[in-house]
């Protein structure tokens, strides 16, 4: 079992290694190029047949030529281009030239340096020493030495994988790239192998769905709360002043520096739990995935993803802790789930939790489980649907919830903002449509929404409102008919929100283009419907406020 070895890795050690994976193309684009279509889909099916295939070029001739190979076979076409000029055998000699360099190169027997760090990493193979001396060179030795490394039949196998990672630039934020180191995964392949409970997952779609819907503006300083292995840093550490990040899994820690020391990133690790680390202290963003599974408090327990706290309580102390913890005009994202009672909606149940902060909150439940789809769903997590130990832990599972009122799980996102507000806005919805991703950028626009949308009555109607770009109508009816019977304004960015209209403020979005004040375009509606304008007033200005809360609107 590695201790704290990740950090027996020394800054030149790092250094070696980090040289050493540019050398071999090991970064993600070049990877995900190499591996194909085919190759990374079958991976994220867990499946790593489709990549080998790839790797030793099955699924098609030079299906995936790296380095080397990619310039020798422009040459290859530069050839063709000059054949009518040259002897009737230069084609043949430079194609000759170009098989005798990538054979030398191993790249069409799939044992060059990139196609050796693929099977090490991302296919978990123990890799024959020499093929990763040729890749590693004395980056090799560090990892062995660090316990990275170790001994297997048919050569070296990984203790701790290191995979390639990217994001792609925002309009607030560069793009990342780096590497990500984690545990192995368990179930490649079909193996159900149980992780261990200290077990550190690496990009997951939990991690990923996080990653988006963070917002990413330039902050001072923020806080990674359960890091893992150092995905949130790694996004965090593009836009923010200072990061700090917690665990309370010294090995999670271990593996974090690991990630953040490879990928060339600063940040203050320190181990605890919750916000123990970090007391005292404000933060103008904190994100976090917890460990928020609702389990039984006996038996063995995955620290990823389990607390030892009763219920949601877990994640009730995140979010209202979290809270109190937000500099002026910070926010928070927390992506998690609560218990849904018996007699309790879910609107009274994470209001009560939210309002007495102070803070503005949108919570969005994005999906609902019964107890059994719940606790099917992570006992397959943990490797343990096939095995004689499941009927027992399904039962004792059920009965925990049961004894707790607990009649469904919901699933969904958290995002609370310091807005220093006499009355907060506390927004609790059910929302299991589909969004526009990275949907960080429609909790940045709530926020100003949210402050648009306080303003009193008259202020609201003498602002000169714009439609925001993206906003739609969609017109049903019979067809033919001289009237439609459902008028839609449809949003095409964030969570793609959607609301029925009449026709006088339909009228009324579509000559909003910041010319006229809404008073203006009221009136002038009132007087084409032949209607008393301060009644039509009266009408729309509370469904004006609401088109504004909800981001249709802009000034």
């Amino acid at each position: 079992m590695l201790p704290d070895a990740a950090a027996l890795l020394s800054d030149a050690a790092l250094a070696r290694l980090r040289a050493r994976l540019l050398d071999a193309g090991y970064s993600l684009d070049a990877v995900m190029e190499r591996l194909g279509e085919q190759g990374r889909s079958g991976l994220g099916r867990n499946s790593t047949l489709p990549a080998r295939d790839a790797l030793d070029g099955r699924l098609g001739p030079w299906s995936a030529p790296a380095g080397r190979l990619v310039d020798a076979a422009k040459s290859v076409d530069a050839a063709h281009r000059v054949a009518a000029s040259r002897p009737a055998d230069a084609t043949d000699v430079v194609r000759a030239a170009v098989v005798a360099e990538a054979a030398d190169a191993g790249v069409l027997d799939g044992s060059d340096a990139q196609a050796s760090l693929i099977r090490l990493w991302v296919l978990q193979d123990a890799v024959p020493r020499a093929r990763l001396r040729r890749a590693l060179g004395s980056a090799l030795d560090d990892l062995e030495a660090a316990g990275l490394l170790v001994g297997s039949e048919g050569g070296l196998r990984a203790s701790v994988v290191v995979r390639p990672y990217g994001a792609e630039a925002s309009a607030s934020t560069p793009a990342s790239a780096g590497w990500i180191c984690h545990d192995p995964l368990p179930n490649l392949d079909g193996r159900s192998d149980p992780p261990a409970p200290n077990h550190v997952l690496g990009v997951s779609p939990a991690s990923t769905t996080l990653a988006q819907l963070t917002i990413r503006r330039p902050v001072g300083r923020a806080l990674d709360l359960g890091t893992g292995c150092g995905v949130q840093t790694l996004h965090l550490a593009a836009h923010a002043g200072r990061v700090v990040a917690t665990d309370l899994n010294p090995r999670a820690l271990s593996l974090a520096r690991l990630t953040l020391g490879l990928s060339g990133v600063d940040a203050d690790l320190r181990l605890g739990s919750l916000y123990e680390p970090v007391a005292g202290e404000q933060f103008d963003l904190i994100v976090s995935n917890p460990p928020f599974v609702i389990a039984p408090p006996a038996g063995a327990k995955l620290t990823y993803r389990e607390g030892s706290l009763p219920g949601d309580e877990l994640v009730r102390r995140v979010v209202v802790d979290g809270a109190a913890r937000l500099a002026p005009d910070g926010t928070m994202q927390v992506l998690c789930n609560w218990a849904i009672l018996a007699g309790q909606s879910i609107e009274e149940r994470l209001a009560g939790w939210i309002a007495p902060t102070g803070c503005d909150a949108l919570v969005l439940q994005r999906e609902r489980l019964d107890p059994y789809e719940y606790v099917e769903m992570w006992l397959s997590d943990a490797g343990l649907d096939r095995t004689p130990e499941h009927p027992r832990r399904y039962r004792a599972w059920l009965d925990y919830l049961a004894g707790l009122g607990i009649e469904g799980i919901g699933l969904g996102w958290i995002s609370v903002r310091n807005a220093g507000r006499a009355r907060p806005d506390v927004r609790v919805e059910e929302w299991p449509f589909d969004v526009v991703q990275p949907v960080g950028e429609a909790f940045a626009a709530q926020h100003r929404a949210v402050d648009l949308a306080a303003r009193d009555d008259a202020a609201l109607l003498a602002t000169r409102w714009r439609t925001r770009p993206g906003v739609v109508q969609e017109t049903l009816g019979r067809p033919g008919a001289a009237d439609p019977e459902h008028l839609v304004l449809r949003q095409s960015y964030g969570l793609a929100r959607a609301v029925e209209v009449d026709t006088a403020l339909a009228a009324l979005v579509g000559a909003c283009d910041g010319e006229l004040t809404a008073s203006e375009i009221v009136g002038a509606l009132a007087h084409l419907l032949e209607v008393d304008a301060a009644a039509l007033a009266d009408d729309i200005t509370p469904r004006l406020r609401a088109l504004v809360a909800d981001g249709y609107l802009d000034c």
